[in-house]
């Protein structure tokens, strides 16, 4: 089978929250404020009756809904998103690791023991964006233990996503998961959703931030397409 008719039969998830004005992700960093630059009506005096355009514009800081960390992000030499080559963020197989808030809060290292994750893009699926939005989310969410983040850096993983409001511990000042990725050059991406749609394999994860001098992370559309 060609690889066009493969993409014609593909089922696309997406993986990102709604970005909206005034939407708080972290308690501290401004929501973001989206307004008119040239609203329709103001248009309508630079054209022909009948034609009209809309040009926003948006303030946004770069921790904001579903949004990819890169090296940058945690230190100063590392690789900023311009810098971070397209290919270690579109098109990745990917792989689905279940971890149920119920069952625990710290995921530990033998989630991922048994897992053949070289290459992959990680996602960690805990039911958690179901609180999204809510004061519950920022407050006692799932979170990786520094022994599984070591491991997935061992095992070469491509790519780790979360779908919860830190991939550390914050009810501490530390920070060793994204320290220990992203000083392997692993990028992370948290606030996923809808990864209970995902199968366990069989499935290619996106996400592409703008390319952008002097940043180390941004808002992302996050989405998988299902080939299996």
């Amino acid at each position: 089978m060609s690889n066009l008719n493969c993409m014609n039969k593909a089922k696309i998830i997406d993986l990102s929250h709604t970005i909206a004005h005034g939407m708080n992700t972290y308690q501290g960093i401004p929501a973001p404020v989206i307004r008119d630059f040239l609203s329709r009506e103001e248009s309508k005096k630079n054209y022909e009756e009948g034609t009209e355009f809309h040009i926003g514009i948006i303030e946004i800081a770069s921790n904001t809904g579903t949004s990819i960390d890169v090296p940058f992000h945690r230190y100063p030499e590392g690789a900023d998103l311009s810098e971070m080559a397209l290919g270690t963020l579109t098109g990745l197989d990917g792989i689905l690791v279940e971890a149920p808030v119920n069952s625990t809060i710290a995921i530990d290292e033998s989630f991922f023991e048994d897992l053949n994750i070289e290459g992959k893009a990680v996602l960690i699926y805990t039911g958690w964006d179901i609180y999204w939005q809510t004061e519950q989310y920022r407050q006692g969410h799932p979170f990786l233990t520094e022994a599984a983040a070591k491991m997935l850096a061992g095992k070469k993983a491509r790519l780790v996503g979360i779908d919860t409001f830190n991939i550390d511990d914050t009810r501490v000042r530390i920070r060793p998961v994204q320290s220990t990725l992203l000083m392997a050059g692993i990028p992370i991406i948290e606030h996923l959703c809808n990864l209970s749609l995902l199968p366990a394999e069989g499935f290619r994860f996106y996400c592409v931030p703008p390319k952008i001098k002097g940043l180390g992370s941004f808002p992302v559309r996050a989405f998988a397409e299902i080939y299996g």
